[in-house]
């Protein structure tokens, strides 16, 4: 599956639309094009009549050259600096395993894959690059007949940049939020049928973390198709709609989610839909325990674990100031999910069971309870603005991240995007490089054969 156990995922995972894509439904036109003009060549005999300055060196007699059945070597390499976290490897094998090949005159597709030499690396490998373009790192490599498979490089390059790039931009947020949890939140930004590959490649970024940085993070996805390729499941709590549905009482519809799921569900109060964040998280807190406590006292402990609230998550609209949040007239210092609200939110909560009227014996029990209350933040965090909540040292405890992890080179200013070029051609039985103007083949031992 990765780089973490050296195996890879099975075509059947993918769940490909196999019949369009070997008919070239997912490519630009412009490889169907050459595909079909080579396999008529080829019928035709058609040998090379042209120029070839590139190769005017060597002691070759081109007109022997049947470019209709060209061997070639190709490369699929990321560009993104310092380096990108190679995910989609294993999709667009698949692609290149069941849809390599040709239709024969009766319409019946040949698979030529085992005709094919194939060199990859695994997914969860990080490829670097400098910024020089005659320097970069192949993440696949190919050699084959080219219009065998012409038409798969729209695809491939396509499971390529959308994996890595969302791989990518979770383990800079993960480098960001310095080993404290990251949700998975972008299901909601993007097209239901990408969940399970972005589940994926969220996934691998977390394993790489993890070995790089000495960590043991859990992947948490909200999604159970975000889930799909690798045995995960979703999680969640409570939603806005949730808490309106309870008439906008937040703690009552904590208290109906906490009485009615299971208890292994962490309890997260979803607590600025009245625009206090402080004053939910007191009430909710408070509600939570009183219910908490009384079933301890009737010896019900795992009944009581359905009461115990595991954290709290303000979302506050970026464009609204909390009410607990004193104005002071900048809207990066007033609006929001900012550092002021989450440090009031934690100190309110701290104190919290000192405002109960408990018996002595139960007042450590009340404190302990408060403490333990994680703070779960969302809405509008990105590397910078999790940097900077670490800097401040903002008493935030999980991080949940949408739509940043899906942005483009355009918004990160470095391009995020995969490109594929031949590199070298094979001409009367040797390989000899030629590549487009600015480019090189390269060898990265990183490759392993796979076929």
């Amino acid at each position: 599956m990765s780089i973490f156990d050296r195996r890879r995922l099975p075509p059947e995972v993918f769940k490909l639309d196999i019949d369009r894509m070997r008919a070239g439904w997912y490519s630009d036109k412009y490889f169907i094009n050459i595909a079909r003009t080579l396999a008529e060549l080829a019928a035709r005999g058609y040998r090379f009549g042209g120029s070839a300055p590139d190769l005017s060196d060597l002691d070759l007699d081109l007109r022997q050259v049947d470019v209709g059945n060209i061997e070639v070597e190709m490369q699929w390499f990321p560009r993104r600096q310092p380096s990108t976290v190679v995910v989609g490897v294993d999709k667009a094998l698949a692609m290149l395993r069941e849809c390599t090949g040709y239709f024969d005159e009766t319409g019946r597709f040949v698979n030529t894959f085992d005709r094919m030499e194939v060199w990859a690396v695994h997914d969860g490998s990080e490829a670097p690059y400098d910024g020089d373009v005659l320097s970069v790192t192949p993440a696949l490599r190919v050699r084959g007949r080219y219009r065998d498979f012409a038409i798969l490089e729209t695809p491939t390059l396509g499971a390529l940049t959308r994996g890595s790039r969302v791989a990518t931009n979770v383990y800079e947020v993960l480098k960001a939020a310095r080993g404290k949890p990251v949700l998975f939140f972008p299901a909601r930004f993007d097209a239901h049928e990408v969940q399970a590959a972005d589940g994926y490649a969220y996934q691998i970024a977390v394993q790489l973390f993890n070995q790089n940085f000495g960590k043991s993070l859990a992947a948490s996805v909200s999604t159970d198709a975000q889930g799909d390729w690798w045995g995960g499941a979703g999680g969640g709590t409570v939603s806005h709609s949730a808490i309106a549905c309870f008439l906008g009482d937040t703690a009552e519809a904590t208290m109906a989610f906490a009485a009615t799921r299971p208890a292994d569900i962490p309890r997260i109060a979803l607590v600025d839909f009245r625009n206090d964040c402080v004053g939910t998280s007191r009430q909710v807190i408070r509600t939570m325990f009183a219910r908490y406590l009384a079933l301890v006292k009737e010896g019900r402990t795992d009944e009581a674990r359905k009461f115990k609230l595991y954290g709290v998550r303000p979302d506050t609209s970026a464009n609204m100031r909390d009410v607990s949040v004193p104005p002071l007239g900048d809207k990066q210092l007033d609006c929001g999910v900012n550092p002021r609200l989450v440090f009031a939110m934690r100190e309110a909560i701290d104190r919290e069971w000192m405002d109960w009227e408990l018996p002595p014996a139960d007042r450590a029990l009340a404190e302990r309870y408060c403490k333990e209350v994680k703070i779960a933040v969302s809405g509008g965090f990105g590397p910078a603005k999790i940097k900077n909540f670490e800097d401040l040292q903002v008493p935030a405890d999980i991080y949940g991240v949408g739509s940043w992890l899906l942005s483009s080179c355009e918004v990160h200013g470095t391009n995020n995007d995969y490109t594929a070029d031949v590199v070298r051609v094979r001409i009367l039985g040797r390989w000899y490089d030629l590549a487009k103007t600015g480019r090189k083949a390269a060898d990265n031992l990183m490759l392993e054969r796979v076929q």
